[in-house]
């Protein structure tokens, strides 16, 4: 577990970090990334990802079948982001493996020198999903995170600890809110935190305040996802997939009454970015990607929180 600390000041303009772990661990603003994959997606495709943005973000994470629907794997994208001087931050989930391919993933991914895991409990597959793909969920979220941090501790020669994420909603907390299952989870091994895809700065920002209060910012580097909306076909989209995501009606409607949706969903990504970097408690932001890796470097370049061409 890394060591306490009290909410951290906001840094705009810092120079991208090698890792994402350095990064989170650090007093700068971390920016991590969503790798655009699609069921045909190639070596060549990451290649050129990484590319686009180096430099700009703090690491490239990768979705395990998000939907409950096939692609690449987490372990080979990993591998290919690795050999194209990216730092992969792979998701791992409860869901599609029992505990044995579950363990040897995470060995899989230790011996490519990943260091950075978000990890999961995952999601149920949708009733009317059309493939109907049986679930496992051998284990919970917290029992993976100890078998991650459990592997630590078992090698006979040095590793570098995996840095342990995991998935958190922002809400409305009620009063004597402890965050227990958040304690819980930090003794487990977790570090890191990944909120839902949250545009209500409001509702975060009474949210923060409490993780600040019970000191679990003392315990984890906060990261807050936000997209890039390309249309409003596609915020309601997200809204019915993935029903705990904050998009409130304001942006909707600005969406619906731009000239150019699409930019100006870039504009609203932006916009939250720098006001998000002032919110105490907030380590850095994650931009999940609505199918365009342009969207996100154009995201980035508009926050002014990179310096221009990374």
């Amino acid at each position: 577990m890394q060591a306490a600390r009290g909410p951290r000041p906001a840094r705009r303009g810092t120079a991208s970090v090698k890792t994402f772990r350095a990064a989170a661990q650090s007093q700068g603003f971390t920016i991590s990334a969503e790798l655009t994959l699609r069921r045909g997606s190639t070596a060549k495709d990451v290649a050129a990802q990484a590319k686009l943005l180096r430099g700009q973000v703090d690491g490239m994470q990768v979705t395990d079948n998000p939907l409950a629907w096939a692609q690449m794997s987490a372990l080979a994208a990993s591998a290919l982001l690795l050999n194209n001087g990216m730092d992969p931050v792979p998701i791992i989930s409860c869901r599609d493996r029992n505990r044995v391919a579950l363990q040897s993933d995470l060995l899989g991914l230790r011996a490519l020198g990943v260091t950075s895991l978000l990890l999961t409990r995952g999601r149920r597959v949708p009733k009317k999903h059309a493939l109907h793909p049986s679930t496992v969920f051998d284990i919970s979220g917290r029992d993976l995170i100890s078998m991650a941090s459990a592997l630590d501790q078992e090698s006979e020669q040095p590793q570098v600890p995996f840095f342990i994420g995991t998935g958190v909603k922002v809400h409305r907390a009620k009063p004597g809110w402890r965050a227990e299952s958040l304690q819980a989870k930090a003794e487990a091994g977790a570090q890191f935190l990944q909120t839902q895809l949250c545009y209500n700065l409001d509702l975060l920002r009474h949210y923060m305040e409490r993780l600040v209060q019970v000191k679990a910012t003392w315990n984890y580097s906060v990261f807050v996802s936000l997209a890039p909306l390309p249309s409003l076909d596609a915020a309601r989209w997200i809204k019915q997939q993935m029903p705990d995501s904050k998009i409130p009606e304001a942006l909707l409607r600005r969406l619906e009454q731009a000239s150019d949706p699409e930019q100006e969903g870039i504009r609203i990504c932006a916009e939250a970015m720098q006001e998000i970097a002032a919110i105490p408690g907030v380590s850095g932001v994650h931009l999940m990607t609505t199918g365009s890796p342009e969207h996100l470097a154009a995201a980035i370049d508009g926050s002014g929180l990179r310096p221009a061409g990374g």
